[in-house]
């Protein structure tokens, strides 16, 4: 967005496309959003730099780089076909149910 504004395409804003816009006006929309970046950066950088184990993202995929305590309840889920159905829907979802965290607790 902030690169379609420096050159005056306002295609993301249509309420702005129909208007006209000084070359000051799009100097401030493009520092506002050099700060928006900014922001968003620091405050989610620790979201942004994280990591996230493979078998967080699919616990039914390959297990052989964990350690045993995790491969023996990745073998318990494995093997939980009620589980597996609801992993269907996504693996945000499926670690957010009440249940998950208390069997699985490793």
């Amino acid at each position: 967005m902030k690169q379609n504004i420096g050159r005056v395409e306002f295609s993301q804003f249509p309420n702005l496309s129909q208007t006209s816009c000084q070359e000051d006006d799009v100097s401030t929309y493009d520092q506002h959003l050099n700060a928006l970046y900014s922001d968003f950066e620091s405050r989610f950088e620790d979201i942004l730099t994280m990591v996230l184990p493979p078998w967080i993202i699919n616990p039914y995929g390959d297990i052989e780089e964990t350690n045993v305590i995790i491969q023996e309840e990745l073998t318990d889920l494995g093997t939980n076909e009620e589980l597996k159905v609801q992993f269907k829907n996504g693996y945000q979802q499926f670690w957010l149910q009440n249940n998950t965290p208390v069997t699985y607790p490793v």
